[in-house]
């Protein structure tokens, strides 16, 4: 098996959790959709966390190209073809929307996601677009100040195209991003609720004071946020919104967003927690941050995408306060499903302290700081919002 150099979760490059796909493998899988042609691999993605391949389809003939496709890989342990079919069915909703997202294959025996032994495979019409970010590590800032303008006209118009779509959240899944957590009037008693189906986030926690810890890195935040949630509507929503899962017109800063990819941690959510989630992974330069170097928001870029979204679509009050209040805490629930996935699937400690340590416990604290009261500062002038205090 050959595992290849991929994007380590501290912004360079590390040995890759999976084995790249291989030629023989994907010929298994196009046979099984039907798509029973020669086929050779284009380009392996660089990311971390599943292993996928663009794959091109060869006329017999000519043995000219004559379609591409996208094939994604994941452990069993990861996605099983009923999660798989969970994101698919919201990709329906917005390509029946007519919103930029790219075709989800069926095979002849209508599903549009099967298992092969250990691994399940999905595969996707090659969306249209450049990949202007395809060697960027992900939460990369944007190139331009116009990218993140058109990223964030993108989530207000995806967000319009989401709504009406009435699936319930989905089954608790490692890697997965929601807001069920700092929903809950109480969330380390949903942590607690969470840990016993989780065994390997559990034995993870029972070596941490985690009560504590947790309990102190949401205590500025929770109680502000908890308040605005009864007035802010469910949504679909994508949850990884940054520029590296965008394909884009054009080279030039005036690109506009022409696919959106990647929708593997969408779940039902709220319009404001994918909002925030998207001023979070653009715009803080985290991966400096791990490394113990203090780092500013791109300002300028939280402009883009605010500007960029308002424009498309509009916010009540409430919810502009909120996007301000869940900004802090908006990582806290991927965070816990980074640790459930580093600690029991691949057993990366250094990944699972790093989930734990640097994005859970560390992105609330940054919040706390001189750069972090700034951005929230910065943010709640964009939205014409008085301003508010943060203890430090």
């Amino acid at each position: 098996m050959n595992f290849a150099v991929a994007h380590s979760m501290q912004g360079d490059s590390a040995p890759a959790d999976w084995p790249q796909l291989t030629l023989d493998e994907v010929r298994a899988v196009l046979e099984w959709w039907g798509l029973d042609a020669p086929a050779t691999l284009r380009w392996h993605s660089p990311r971390p966390l599943s292993s996928a391949a663009i794959v091109d389809l060869l006329d017999p003939a000519t043995a000219a190209r004559a379609r591409a496709v996208f094939i994604k890989r994941h452990h069993r342990t990861v996605r099983t073809p009923a999660q798989l079919e969970e994101e698919h069915g919201f990709l329906r909703h917005l390509r029946a929307a007519d919103a930029p997202v790219s075709r989800v294959l069926r095979r002849p025996d209508g599903g549009s996601a099967g298992a092969l032994g250990d691994f399940t495979y999905e595969v996707h019409e090659l969306g249209h677009g450049i990949d202007l970010y395809r060697d960027a590590v992900s939460w990369s800032p944007f190139i331009h100040d116009e990218h993140a303008r058109a990223a964030g006209a993108a989530l207000g118009a995806l967000h319009h195209a989401a709504r009406g779509y009435a699936a319930p959240p989905r089954i608790p899944t490692p890697l997965i991003s929601n807001d069920r957590i700092i929903n809950c009037a109480d969330p380390l008693a949903a942590i607690d609720e969470l840990v016993a189906r989780q065994p390997a986030l559990e034995d993870y926690l029972r070596n941490h004071a985690w009560r504590d810890a947790i309990g102190a890195a949401l205590a500025p935040f929770h109680e502000h946020y908890r308040a605005l949630v009864p007035e802010l509507a469910p949504l679909w929503t994508h949850n990884d919104w940054h520029a590296s899962n965008l394909l884009w017109s054009e080279s030039a800063s005036g690109s506009a967003v022409s696919t959106v990819l990647d929708f593997g941690l969408a779940d039902r959510t709220s319009a404001i927690y994918d909002l925030a989630t998207a001023i979070e992974r653009n715009t803080i330069p985290w991966l400096d941050i791990q490394e113990g170097r203090p780092g500013a928001a791109d300002l300028a870029r939280v402009t883009g995408l605010l500007e960029g979204y308002l424009a498309a679509t509009s916010l009540s009050a409430v919810e502009r306060e909120a996007v301000v209040a869940v900004l802090p805490i908006v990582h806290v629930g991927y965070a816990l499903s980074e640790i459930d996935y580093f600690h029991g699937i691949t057993r990366s400690a250094i990944n699972a302290d790093l989930a734990y340590h640097a994005f859970l416990l560390g992105h609330t604290h940054w919040f706390r700081g001189p750069q972090g009261r700034g951005l929230l500062a910065h943010v709640r002038a964009q939205l014409q919002l008085p301003s508010r205090a943060v203890s430090s």
